[in-house]
């Protein structure tokens, strides 16, 4: 258990890749404070199976989009915890606040992808510098396709925001290398239980259908405990050479080549 005596808290950890992170820092002996914006009820659920892995933390709601909602959430760290060790930048908006292809998209869904992302991940970070120690963590979750790609239209608010937020993973590595602590990015392939379930059934399906038949090698969807296992290990004491990095985390899916059929891949 080599996260035991640290603090850690990961925003919007009610569900999903966040409740994945973090039960599996708990799982390593971290206290976990557990956000979500709501659904209350999701977030006490996360906070009983952290429990259940013989750990403890605390819940609190906050709004990422909004600065003063995360000084709210960093002082109630303060008080719970009196320090932050690591710091995990999860949360997103609902599909519905971003989701629209470029010649539609709005400044306020435009707005509204930043906010839960570059911006909040700037506020965050500003905003905890004095919590965390020297040789602490932060760990941001995003898409790096979306950085290099534009076929998934209707995703461009995010893809943008999350391009924003890995430049400034990079530029906070190199601010904060001096105190020893790491800055790095988590990107995860398509995972079961995360925003692709708020997509159509269709998609999904199709989704599914796609990666399970061969697409990722590994012939499955990825999981939460998948991501977060990777968390857990930039996390860790070994890691502490790693920052400033984009690490993908999809089974392989990313080492296919898009413009061959599936059936002249993999020998």
């Amino acid at each position: 258990m080599w996260l035991n005596g640290k603090c850690a808290l990961v925003t919007g950890s009610s569900r999903g890749i966040g409740r994945g992170i973090a039960l599996k820092l708990a799982e390593h002996g971290a206290r976990v404070a557990i956000t979500y914006v709501e659904n209350e009820a999701a977030a006490w659920d996360s906070l009983a199976q952290v429990r259940g892995h013989g750990s403890d933390g605390f819940v609190v709601r906050v709004d990422v989009s909004r600065p003063d909602d995360i000084g709210r959430m960093l002082g109630a760290v303060r008080d719970e915890f009196g320090r932050l060790d690591i710091l995990v930048s999860n949360a997103r908006g609902e599909l519905p606040t971003f989701y629209q292809p470029p010649l539609e998209l709005t400044p306020e869904r435009w707005d509204c992808a930043l906010n839960t992302q570059a911006r909040a991940f700037l506020s965050m970070v500003q905003q905890a510098t004095d919590l965390l120690p020297d040789g602490g963590r932060i760990v941001a979750l995003t898409y790096a396709p979306g950085g290099r790609l534009g076929s998934w239209q209707p995703w461009v608010a995010m893809d943008s925001a999350k391009a924003a937020l890995e430049s400034l993973c990079r530029y906070f590595a190199v601010a904060l290398a001096s105190r020893s602590i790491t800055v790095n990015a988590v990107s995860p392939g398509f995972t079961d239980g995360s925003v692709l379930n708020s997509l159509p059934e269709a998609a999904q399906s199709l989704i599914k259908a796609r990666h399970e038949g061969g697409w990722t090698p590994a012939g499955r969807l990825g999981t939460p405990a998948d991501i977060g296992n990777v968390v857990a290990l930039l996390c860790s004491e070994q890691a502490s050479w790693v920052t400033g990095q984009v690490i993908t985390a999809d089974g392989g899916g990313s080492l296919m080549e898009p413009g061959l059929p599936l059936e002249l891949q993999r020998g």
